[in-house]
């Protein structure tokens, strides 16, 4: 049966992020957003709080902790700023427990456990410049040479890309399945940013998660030893929507952070703002929004929680977890559009957040399967065209890494 109570060590982990954004993030994110500058010292803090390893077992560098602990931290992160939760989603859940389920004992010794331990900061890359939701079309190739793969092609989009050491790379290694366009054909590689041939850099012209770093890289015939292959060839597009459906569970948590985060703010600002005499609280339509504000709040909430007790007990979870990021990502849009519309011009400075909470949201609705992917897969389970069949990909992150 779900269950919906949180234990004590999920309230403490909860208190614990809520009182670090607050003392040490939130007095100064709006300065790091206006001078769009990412902090790495955040990180540092982030990794003396354990965050970094949260969900990744103690004998691999982490701090031993459930999915659900990783659900409750994003969305505490996400209500300071979505920069925050962007780290957790891809250094935690696209990178280290995807390593730690299809990852070799070596791999997680060399890899995952400086991983866990903040040592080493981690990243994800299968976004390139005419590839997002068309993975097939990825240029990326890894041509064996010897006992070492030759990797060349351009990552874009990547979180964390000019910041980050190990990157979980995606390529094509069947040259004549990529011209087939067959999935069956790209593998997955751990990829040191120290390599010769790899180089990278920041995305400067985006108006949103500007605290963030967000970048591309290149890798210019770049050698990656055959140890560092993860899984078998042919089996990359797996591994990926694998790291995928935990990145979905941090991104849908996130999210519900953001709408109470929209809520807060518009309580606070329709409780001291007045018109016509009253508080503008007093006004149905105010009203309005903030009671959706609210209902989308707990639905959200209820179902990234659903998902993370799912992923608890190893169960098969996509359907569930793609609709809570579907879910949660179109209502923290929805949350910030009338956040804004609430403080009326005010919501247009920067002096208040939510402006920054509105261009923040929208790239939760891109990422990670855009809402119309999201939309099609849903409707597809539905209508029994897509089904749920158990893959190896869907081992639990505790249990032992797959075959090799």
């Amino acid at each position: 049966m779900f269950d919906l109570e949180l234990s004590e060590e999920h309230r403490l982990l909860e208190q614990s992020v809520r009182e670090w954004g607050a003392r040490s993030v939130a007095p100064r994110i709006r300065d790091l957003d206006r001078e769009h500058r990412f902090d790495p010292g955040i990180l540092t803090e982030m990794a003396s709080l354990d965050l970094l390893g949260l969900c990744v077992p103690a004998e691999y560098g982490g701090a031993g902790m459930d999915y659900l602990s990783f659900g409750l931290a994003c969305e505490e992160a996400e209500y300071v700023d979505t920069s925050l939760r962007v780290i957790l989603s891809v250094h935690l859940g696209l990178n280290c427990l995807t390593l730690l389920t299809w990852g070799t004992e070596d791999q997680k010794r060399r890899y995952l456990v400086p991983q866990a331990q903040g040592r080493k900061i981690a990243s994800y890359g299968l976004t390139e410049p005419a590839a997002g939701s068309d993975v097939r079309g990825m240029q990326s190739v890894a041509v064996k040479r010897g006992d070492r793969y030759v990797l060349s092609g351009e990552k874009q989009w990547i979180s964390l890309g000019d910041v980050a050491d190990h990157f979980l790379v995606f390529a094509y290694t069947d040259l004549e399945k990529k011209r087939q366009r067959d999935v069956s054909g790209i593998s997955a590689f751990l990829v040191e940013r120290a390599f010769p041939g790899f180089s990278s850099g920041t995305l400067t012209e985006k108006w949103g998660i500007l605290a963030g770093n967000t970048g591309f890289f290149k890798m210019d015939e770049v050698e990656v030893p055959e140890e560092n292959r993860i899984g078998r060839e042919g089996e990359g597009f797996k591994i990926a929507m694998f790291a995928l459906d935990q990145g979905r569970l941090s991104v849908a948590a996130g999210a519900t952070g953001l709408i109470r985060a929209c809520r807060d703010a518009s309580v606070a600002y329709a409780k001291e703002r007045q018109t016509f005499g009253v508080e503008i609280g007093r006004h149905q339509l105010v009203k309005e929004m903030i009671a959706q504000m609210e209902s989308d709040y707990q639905a959200s909430r209820l179902l990234w929680q659903r998902s993370a007790w799912m992923k608890n007990r190893g169960r098969r979870n996509t359907r569930e977890t793609g609709l809570a990021k579907w879910f949660a990502t179109v209502a923290s849009e929805r949350a910030a559009a009338d956040s804004v519309q609430i403080h009326g011009a005010n919501g247009y400075s920067d002096e208040y957040p939510v402006g920054r909470f509105y261009r923040n949201c929208k790239g939760a609705v891109i990422y990670e399967g855009t809402r119309e992917i999201h939309k099609l897969m849903q409707a597809d389970y539905v209508l029994g065209y897509r089904l749920d069949k158990p893959t190896r990909c869907e081992l639990p992150a505790y249990r032992e890494a797959v075959e090799a």
